[in-house]
């Protein structure tokens, strides 16, 4: 066996082969470099009296080490190539290159000496872990190694939960499968947790014994409705094949130069999808499809005015937890209510988002009386009964006493008798007096009617602008299309800390509230009507421009996609909340400009 290392800043290339070859005798050529941080890998020119069979196969090896509490870890990755010997001889494979962190290095060159022939042998090996091992050059076909899809409904409302399975069968000595979920715009799309380490188990299709297991499941919520496909997606898979020309005891102390490894493209089919839109919504919706409960807790049911008191309201069940809509609050008259603080306590599981979502409200009672807060309703379609149901929260008596600096409209029944003693009689002024003429008043005067113009002026001028005021409260849609800016503001000044504690997954959670929030609030469009198409559309009647338009959609669409993008998270969560903070600005300037 030929090994040489050359070492660069720590850094290792490490070329491998077997010193002596027969012709015809396919063998193994590696290189391994023992950090995963390379670029730019180029093999030395093999000489024409080898035949490359396969490669270069990359693969990437990691351990993590604990000793006495200290943490040590290794990275590597292998380029591979099978070659076969054609002709006898000794011949030299010149240096390979690669880039780590900016620097190049090298191997040093290979010498391989080829003599004599390579003998066949009749032998087969079956793999407990992923099917029968087939002599190399084999075909594969189509019945050999396949992957089907299924979805556990086909047809499902609008955010109701589907689960879509990939599962592989094999009857070849399949080690590697990779393969990704595109993006889909048309779903809300999450990935089930599965075990790294697969686990085969038999079953029988057509009379074959396939080796199969579950290799990825996806939970899909449909955002749009109509007949929506999941596309096809191209796995790529690496089977393990034997060379019958290598003799077992040279291929032990070669590195395993009898097995090749080759590539095989697995096509799994795509599925329709065909989804119905929700019954008209009622009054008070919640966004909520699946199955819920409501529940709260008033943290105490005796104040006093002005002494902040906590309600505690949960929300629970299977569906689409994470895109309902806030609980409303009908508290009593002179009650200060606060933005709540939202406890997320969801898991991913087949059946979807399972748990609860935990919203603490501050409430502040500003005068001292009995007050009954009444129950918090929640409203959700139930995907079993394909209706709307209502839950509600028990009803709280609150007691609150006076409090501190406060006043009771009770403070103020009484009247108190004024003594005035020894007072009855007064005595006249006495010292210097200011005179002025008979006809000399301030009534009548130029200065009087000056007075009453101006005032007259001040009241019209107020009148107005308390009248516009008190339209434009009254008009609930309009404020909100204010307030959609400060609000939307708000949330990403909360993603903006999520984003400095190194958070990503609340992170993106909030951004997209802020930008789903804004466009809802500013559009006056229901939560369970927000689309991409209905945006745009109703963004294009108010006069926004496409790329405006576009601008915003992409926005959400990045927050999406960066949601399970690897890479660099804090790098991804700083493009991702610059992106939306353009958006909305974009749209607040046209907004305002159509405004006027």
């Amino acid at each position: 066996m030929v090994m040489t290392t050359v070492c660069a800043v720590a850094q290792t290339l490490t070329a491998s082969a077997p010193s002596h070859v027969a012709v015809g005798e396919q063998f193994r050529l590696s290189y391994t470099v023992n950090t995963q941080n390379v670029s730019d890998f180029r093999a030395g020119n093999i000489p024409s009296e080898f035949e490359v069979l396969i490669g270069p196969n990359r693969s990437m090896q990691s351990s993590y080490q604990m000793i006495n509490g200290h943490t040590s870890s290794t990275s590597s990755i292998t380029y591979t190539y099978i070659v076969a010997a054609t002709k006898n001889g000794s011949f030299t494979i010149p240096p390979a290159h690669v880039v780590v962190d900016g620097k190049k290095i090298a191997s040093k060159a290979l010498t391989i000496k080829v003599s004599g022939s390579a003998q066949s042998s009749n032998s087969r090996q079956n793999s407990d872990e992923g099917g029968e091992m087939r002599d190399a050059g084999s075909r594969i076909s189509g019945s050999d190694l396949f992957i089907k899809v299924s979805a556990n409904k086909k047809r499902v409302f609008e955010q109701e939960p589907i689960l879509l399975t990939y599962k592989v069968y094999t009857l070849v000595q399949l080690t590697q499968l990779r393969g990704d979920m595109p993006d889909l715009k048309s779903f809300y799309t999450q990935e089930v947790d599965l075990p790294q380490q697969k686990s085969f188990s038999i079953e029988t299709v057509n009379g074959r014994p396939y080796r199969t297991c579950t290799w990825s499941q996806y939970v899909m919520f449909p955002q749009t409705t109509g007949k929506l496909q999941i596309p096809s997606i191209t796995f790529e898979g690496i089977v393990v094949q034997q060379n019958r020309n290598v003799d077992p005891f040279e291929a032990f102390f070669n590195g395993g130069s009898g097995y090749v490894e080759v590539k095989k493209k697995i096509v799994a089919p795509g599925i329709d999808i065909h989804v119905d839109p929700l019954p008209q919504r009622p009054a008070g919706f919640s966004g909520g499809v699946g199955k819920f409960n409501i529940s709260a807790q008033l943290d105490k049911t005796e104040t006093k005015a002005n002494d902040p008191i906590k309600l505690r309201v949960i929300v629970s069940g299977t569906g689409n937890l994470k895109l309902i809509k806030e609980p409303v609050l009908n508290l009593p008259k002179d009650f200060d209510k606060y933005d709540p603080k939202v406890t997320d306590l969801t898991k991913l599981t087949t059946a979807g988002l399972e748990g609860s979502k935990i919203y603490d409200f501050l409430i502040v009672p500003r005068h001292q009386g009995k007050y009954d807060i009444p129950p918090v309703e929640f409203t959700y379609f139930d995907t079993a009964t394909k209706r709307y149901e209502t839950v509600k929260t028990e009803s709280f008596h609150l007691d609150v006493a006076k409090g501190a600096g406060s006043a009771s409209v009770s403070d103020f029944s009484g009247q108190e008798d004024v003594d005035e003693l020894n007072k009855d009689i007064r005595f006249i002024k006495t010292g210097d007096a200011n005179q002025h003429q008979l006809d000399d008043f301030f009534f009548g005067s130029t200065a009087y009617w000056v007075l009453i113009a101006a005032l007259v002026v001040v009241f019209i001028t107020l009148f107005v602008i308390f009248r516009q005021r008190a339209i434009d409260n009254a008009n609930v849609t309009k404020m909100r299309g204010k307030k959609a800016n400060k609000v939307a503001t708000k949330r990403l000044k909360l993603a903006a800390r999520l984003m400095k504690d190194n958070k990503p997954n609340e992170f993106y959670d909030e951004v997209l509230r802020a930008l789903w929030g804004y466009v809802g609030d500013k559009l006056n469009i229901p939560v369970a009507q927000l689309s991409h198409d209905n945006i745009s559309q109703t963004l294009a009647d108010r006069g926004v421009h496409q790329s405006i338009i576009d601008k915003f959609i992409g926005a959400i669409d990045e927050c999406e996609f960066e949601r399970y993008a690897p890479g660099d998270p804090k790098g991804n969560m700083s493009k991702v909340y610059d992106k939306a903070m353009l958006a909305i600005e974009k749209i607040e300037e046209v907004m305002k400009k159509v405004k006027k």
